[in-house]
């Protein structure tokens, strides 16, 4: 941990439907609005990140995408985390960096779910893992496990509708201030335990959004930052967790942020006390309560009480995705990792929407991918203004 490594570019579609635009043509813009907004030419990549790249063999996702791109690098990973992978893989790119593989990461995101008619949760799929064969056989999905996972969090620790609700109303008070949010329009605690049931207890406005889209990330060493002519971000500390059925013994009111979040703490040596904002990530609004808690911003079973009275808005304790995230603003191709870190850098260079810019010098973007009711990768980024390490 001797050198820093830096974010010194962050790029989100503005897109949120591109019917008219392959996947791979939203890599290439977005990874084109992150080097110019780095102010790194694209000869200086020479390392790349991607992973869940649609439409082709997975297992040659850097190879196709790179190809297309027009990359030169010396070094790639596709770590597939779901939606988390991409807070992994500023993770991976900082440890790339001080192991003197690389000093130029370019990570990308890309997908087009809403204009492939993609209804995410809400239908089953085909059997695709051993996994699946007892599973999705019995009509198990994403929604209805998420479901499933939040009726047993209310049964053990009576967290209500009412609560979870909040985490949504905060959202869409953030989210109406973002031109290219899907759902600008504030809702209340009222509207969301009125909209209909989609797998109880959790309603239509307890989930996410399907959009389009995608986001780039350009990560560097401390001599290219050096070397470049903007604030940038610090990549304080980074942790990562599996978490699955173990057997079994599976607690569905607990996250893999609970080892995640530890790590990430312990290596920028810091705490959830000195967080100004937080990135958290929000498929469903259970998502974000369990990870509340498992990171340590609350005990667990308190984070219903936690989030009550505006704990989440950007004038509250704890600001969270304040660009409306992904209840309500955007979830690129599924996966909302990317857009966690993309916030947190806006917020700790000012760049946020003006109305709900926080003071922050210390931010988390933290990411589940997978499913909390089965297994899911967990993964947390600490970041800091240069200096606040």
């Amino acid at each position: 941990m001797s050198d820093s490594v830096y974010v010194a570019g962050a790029f989100e579609h503005p897109t949120r439907e591109a019917p008219e635009k392959s996947t791979m043509q939203l890599h290439a813009d977005v990874a084109a609005g992150a080097l110019e907004d780095a102010g790194v030419p694209k000869d200086a990549v020479d390392a790349y990140f991607t992973a869940g790249v649609p439409e082709m063999d997975f297992a040659l996702t850097p190879l196709m995408a790179a190809d297309y791109l027009g990359l030169d690098v010396a070094y790639a990973d596709t770590t597939d985390y779901g939606g988390s992978s991409y807070i992994a893989h500023v993770g991976h790119a900082a440890s790339a960096i001080r192991d003197g593989k690389c000093d130029v990461a370019l990570i990308t995101l890309a997908g087009r779910p809403r204009s492939r008619g993609q209804a995410t949760g809400s239908g089953t799929r085909e059997l695709r893992t051993v996994q699946d064969s007892f599973e999705r056989i019995y009509g198990a999905t994403n929604v209805s496990m998420y479901g499933m996972a939040a009726r047993r969090h209310m049964a053990e620790y009576g967290t209500t509708s009412e609560q979870l609700a909040e985490i949504r109303v905060a959202a869409s008070q953030h989210a109406q201030y973002n031109e290219h949010a899907m759902y600008q329009d504030p809702v209340t605690v009222g509207d969301v335990v009125d909209s209909k049931i989609v797998a109880d207890p959790l309603h239509l406005l307890d989930c996410c959004v399907i959009s389009d889209g995608g986001g780039a990330l350009i990560v560097v060493s401390e001599d290219v930052r050096a070397e470049l002519d903007r604030e940038c971000v610090e990549v304080l500390g980074h942790g990562e967790s599996a978490k699955h059925h173990d057997a079994g013994r599976i607690d569905l009111t607990t996250t893999g942020a609970v080892e995640s979040g530890e790590r990430a703490f312990a290596e920028a040596g810091l705490g959830p006390e000195h967080v100004d904002y937080a990135s958290i990530y929000d498929s469903f609004t259970i998502t974000v309560l369990e990870a509340l808690e498992d990171l340590g911003f609350c005990a667990k079973g308190d984070g219903g009480k936690f989030i009550e009275g505006g704990t989440l808005r950007a004038d509250g304790d704890l600001p969270f995705n304040t660009d409306g995230g992904g209840l309500c603003s955007n979830h690129p191709g599924n996966r909302g990792g990317m857009t966690k870190v993309i916030e947190a850098v806006r917020q700790i260079r000012g760049d946020a929407n003006p109305e709900v810019q926080v003071d922050a010098d210390i931010a988390i973007a933290h990411g589940t991918g997978g499913s909390i009711a089965t297994r899911h990768g967990a993964a947390t980024l600490v970041l800091g203004a240069e200096g606040e390490a």
